[in-house]
């Protein structure tokens, strides 16, 4: 399976098994997801609150090479905490427990796919590479 496949299977996940359609302004889940990350201060804010939350190993995973280690749905809820997740799943018409699942199986490997280098990418860069995923997923 692709990197592409991979992001695009985590977030078909994250929808509940619907299919995106139009750009990302259409997927509730997806805007959610970046409004996490841009309340934690970036992809390495977000990666520095579950580092802080004694997941360090988890997120090295993620964004390292090899493969990438698996997060609980109530690790999610232990690091990013009930008023997160419930904020979340406010937006999306959810239950937390159901968004903590979501983001469990779907956060390592957007983590993955946004570090191909087994590093974080400069803003710039990561930029480019969201752009280019989300092109080639709801092109």
């Amino acid at each position: 399976m692709g990197l592409f496949d991979s992001v695009a299977g985590g977030l078909g996940q994250m929808l509940g098994g619907q299919q995106p359609q139009g750009g990302a302004g259409d997927n509730p889940m997806l805007q959610a997801v970046m409004g996490l990350m841009n309340d934690n201060g970036g992809l390495g804010g977000l990666l520095s609150k579950f580092q802080q939350g004694g997941l360090g190993d988890l997120v090295q995973s993620w964004v390292g090479t090899g493969a990438n280690l698996p997060i609980s749905p109530a690790q999610i809820q232990q690091v990013l905490g009930s008023g997160a997740l419930g904020d979340l799943a406010g937006k999306l018409g959810m239950q937390p427990d159901q968004v903590a699942g979501a983001l469990s199986q779907s956060l390592p490997q957007a983590v993955d796919a946004m570090t191909p280098n087994g590093q974080l990418p400069s803003e710039n860069d990561l930029m480019a590479t969201a752009q280019q995923m989300l092109g080639k997923f709801f092109g």
